[in-house]
């Protein structure tokens, strides 16, 4: 949704806005314009989704300028719900309603009864109202108990008492879609509406009317109708009925990000973070996560959601601030000895195949340290660590652990031998390759390449109750 708003215009009555040249157009026609317009000057219409670009985001513009009402189909965390919120931002920012409207009807194109009445009572004096294009998108989460008065309507008792027919328009309360008349009606999880409501929605996809409990409401509605989808939803949780299925214009299969930089920048953009996570950490997230996906031992059905790496880079990120005000630390910055504890508490958001009971812990270490292997292969080669083994194989030791401070860390590191221009500064090329600039990120940053020396088998390393000691064979 769109966070800022402008003024709407000074026009308040029906005759103001046909003096101002107003000319009513439906929302698709708005849409397609305003896409047209946004692809012309060669402005970003979807700002916030990554690694969409050249594969979804061509088919759903080629769909909305066909006018068609789409279907996202993807598995959990592939930002398809994002998505579909983002099509807010192709409607125009103030719209013209007649004042007191219950549907937000446009003033020279009244659809119910009661509007059309006001508009022949009042002519140029009805009075006009300006809705936010934020109020034009409507979004329900289909659940098995979603009812036909939840998304079309019913009729309202109240009103029948007041002496109406049944048959009588104005007898109904309508529900979410006759609502979002003039804009934009998303339905997340589409399968999980029964099959019955599935129905009731035919009429509203094809011929734009209602049917509530056998009284037709003819209504001019104009709606853009997205939904999203699970594949697997069509075999097992339900599936979309084939004549609904075929009311869509267009169906668009979604994905998980095809880069790793695109995975960093997902996480970056919707992770809330508490502490600083430095990018090699990220990094290492972004690269679990993947993993994940391609893993035999997971069930790829289900997916492996983004939110699975956002989710992680805010608990290490709690780790951190948890380390840090605990240990009265200055700054809180993220260690990979913190990556355990996200382990911990995202092992339940992983859906795994049935024969991997039992063994579920120990795949998921084991593709969290292939993905700090790549990482630091990717960071740190070509660096010469062998001073640091050696001092390590001579005896020495670091200490860290989810309560040691950075610079208990960073004062534990043994000496190194001096080099042939003087005293080494090896620990300042590992800062300098990744961007350490602070003591927080420098502890960091010399972990990750203790991480690396033990993963490539050249430094022992012990753990124990939350303290991780390397150098020990």
């Amino acid at each position: 949704m769109t966070s800022t708003r402008s003024t709407p215009p000074a026009i308040h009555t029906l005759g103001d806005l046909r003096a101002a040249g107003h000319q009513p157009r439906t929302v698709k026609a708005e849409i397609r314009a305003n896409l047209l317009a946004r692809l012309a000057a060669g402005d970003d219409p979807w700002p916030g989704l990554h690694g969409l670009e050249d594969t979804v985001l061509p088919q759903l513009e080629r769909a909305l300028i066909a006018g068609h009402d789409i279907v996202l189909l993807g598995e959990r965390g592939q930002g398809k719900t994002r998505l579909l919120r983002t099509l807010v931002g192709l409607l125009d920012e103030w719209s013209p309603v007649i004042e007191g409207s219950e549907l937000g009807e446009d003033p020279l194109e009244p659809v119910t009864a009661a509007s059309r009445r006001r508009a022949a009572e009042l002519g140029d004096d009805l009075p006009v109202a300006w809705r936010h294009r934020d109020e034009r998108y409507a979004e329900k989460l289909a659940t098995p108990d979603t009812s036909v008065a939840d998304l079309i309507g019913d009729v309202d008792p109240m009103k029948v008492a007041e002496g109406r027919s049944l048959g009588d328009a104005e007898t109904i309360h309508f529900g979410l879609v006759p609502r979002s008349h003039r804009g934009i009606v998303a339905i997340n999880e589409l399968p999980d509406l029964a099959e019955r409501i599935q129905v009731a929605m035919l009429n509203v996809m094809e011929e734009r009317d209602v049917q509530i409990r056998g009284y037709v409401v003819r209504l001019d509605l104009d709606v853009l109708v997205v939904a999203s989808a699970n594949p697997e939803d069509y075999t097992n949780r339900g599936r979309i009925i084939t004549p609904l299925k075929d009311r869509f214009g267009a169906e668009i299969r979604t994905h998980y990000p095809t880069e790793l930089d695109d995975e960093i920048a997902v996480i970056r953009q919707e992770a809330d973070l508490v502490a600083e996570v430095p990018d090699f950490l990220v990094e290492i997230l972004a690269r679990f996560t993947r993993a994940l996906r391609e893993s035999s031992a997971v069930d790829q059905r289900s997916g492996v959601s983004a939110r699975f790496a956002i989710a992680g880079a805010e608990t290490i990120a709690a780790a951190a601030l948890h380390r840090a005000t605990r240990q009265g630390e200055p700054e809180a910055v993220a260690r990979v000895v913190d990556l355990e504890t996200a382990v911990d508490v995202l092992g339940g958001k992983v859906e795994f195949e049935s024969g991997e009971e039992g063994r579920e812990r120990a795949v998921l270490d084991h593709l969290l340290r292939t993905s700090t292997a790549e990482t630091v292969r990717r960071h740190l080669r070509g660096l010469d660590l062998a001073a640091l083994v050696a001092a390590l194989e001579e005896g020495g030791s670091v200490t860290t652990g989810e309560q040691v401070t950075a610079a208990a860390l960073l004062d534990g590191l043994p000496a190194l031998p001096p080099s042939e221009a003087g005293e080494s500064d090896l620990y300042d090329q590992i800062g300098a390759r990744l961007g350490a600039t602070s003591v927080g990120t420098r502890a960091s940053a010399v972990e990750l390449a203790l991480e690396g020396l033990f993963l490539a088998r050249k430094v022992g390393k012990e753990s124990d109750t939350g303290v991780t000691t390397y150098g020990i064979d």
